[in-house]
């Protein structure tokens, strides 16, 4: 059963209805106990990394989020929160996954944000993209990249650059796009990480 961490900075509305259509069984975490219910988390966000991180600073959840052993996966703005910093308000994160999220350089071509369907290709085997296609397309909203490393690269994108689509380190898991919004794919990558 998935524990998605509430914090007031994500998208629960949209997440809880796809996770309704696979018929996945969650709950909401509020405090530090609640994680115990569960054997899989989610980390929801959407807005600004920076705003996020002090909310969930100011649920005093950190400390359990950072030593949590079981799957747990970061959507969007919950993604770039497992990374060392963002360049969104100048932020410190969670540090988790030692990579650093920047902002996109805005361009004649290249418009920010980076918004609509593009595609992944996945740079190593990892179950969370078990049955889903190179160049699979995915939908993506935001302003703010993951540096790429292939040391914690699951899997790309190329807009104006290459970078981090997904990545992984341990136990947690972190998508840029939002697979909630990403029709038969995100589905089957929501359905690969309730069977992690």
């Amino acid at each position: 059963m998935i524990g998605i961490v509430y914090y007031g900075a994500g998208n629960i509305f949209s997440l809880t209805s796809a996770l309704d259509r696979l018929g996945i069984k969650y709950g909401m975490i509020h405090n530090e106990a609640d994680f115990e219910q569960y054997d899989r988390y989610i980390i929801p966000g959407v807005g600004h990394a920076g705003a996020a991180m002090d909310k969930l600073t100011n649920t005093g959840l950190v400390p359990a989020i950072k030593a949590l052993k079981k799957p747990t996966l970061g959507i969007c703005v919950g993604m770039q929160l497992l990374t060392e910093y963002s360049e969104e308000g100048d932020s410190d994160l969670l540090d988790i996954i030692p990579v650093k999220t920047l902002r996109f350089a805005d361009s004649a071509e290249y418009k920010v944000p980076h918004t609509g369907w593009n595609r992944v290709h996945p740079d190593k085997e990892n179950p969370l993209f078990k049955n889903i296609p190179d160049g699979a397309h995915f939908y993506f909203v935001h302003s703010y990249y993951i540096e790429y490393n292939p040391l914690y690269s699951l899997g790309v994108t190329d807009y104006s650059l290459k970078f981090s689509a997904s990545i992984h380190k341990d136990n947690f898991y972190g998508v840029q796009f939002h697979p909630e919004k990403s029709g038969t794919f995100g589905e089957q990558l929501l359905t690969n990480f309730a069977n992690l």
